[in-house]
C-alpha cells in the first residue's frame, strides 16, 4: 500500500499563485470562487488538492489559457521557474494569438469625458448650422 505522503499535491489557489497566473493569492481564489479556473472540465474551489498530469482552464480578461499541470510548487519564483511548471495547449496559443491580434485591430473605444468644452461646443454648433439645409 503506498501512502499519499509521498505524492506531491497542493492547493489550486496556491499553485496559480507560484505559477504567476495571478498576482495575488486571493486573486486566484476569487477568481477560482467566480468558475473562471477549471480542473479537468469540473468547477473547483480554492483548497481543490492539485495533482501533476491535471488539466486546467484559466480565463483572465479576454484570454482562455488551456494547460497541463507538469510540476507542483506552492512556492512563488521567476518567471523560467514558473514556466517550467505548466505547458500550455497549441491550440490555446493560437486561440490567444488569434485574439490578440483581433483585438490590437480594433480602435480604441471612444470616451467622452464630462460636458463639451466651450470650443467643442462652437464647432459642434458650427456644424450643425452649416449643416442644417440638407
Amino acid at each position: 500500500m503506498q501512502s499519499d505522503d509521498t505524492i506531491e499535491k497542493y492547493r489550486v489557489d496556491k499553485w496559480l499563485f507560484a505559477a504567476r497566473f495571478f498576482k495575488t493569492r486571493s486573486l486566484a481564489a476569487e477568481a477560482i470562487d467566480r468558475g473562471r479556473v477549471t480542473v479537468n472540465g469540473q468547477r473547483i474551489k480554492p483548497a481543490k488538492i492539485l495533482v501533476a498530469g491535471d488539466i486546467l482552464t484559466i480565463r483572465i480578461d479576454n484570454y482562455q489559457y488551456d494547460i497541463e499541470v507538469l510540476g507542483l510548487s506552492n512556492k512563488r519564483g521567476s518567471a523560467t521557474v514558473a514556466q517550467q511548471l505548466y505547458r500550455e495547449t497549441e491550440e490555446s496559443k493560437q486561440q490567444r494569438e488569434l485574439l490578440a491580434a483581433r483585438l490590437k485591430a480594433q480602435p480604441p473605444p471612444f470616451h467622452i469625458k464630462g460636458r463639451p468644452t466651450k470650443r467643442d461646443r462652437r464647432v459642434i454648433e458650427r456644424f450643425i448650422f452649416n449643416h442644417d439645409e440638407f
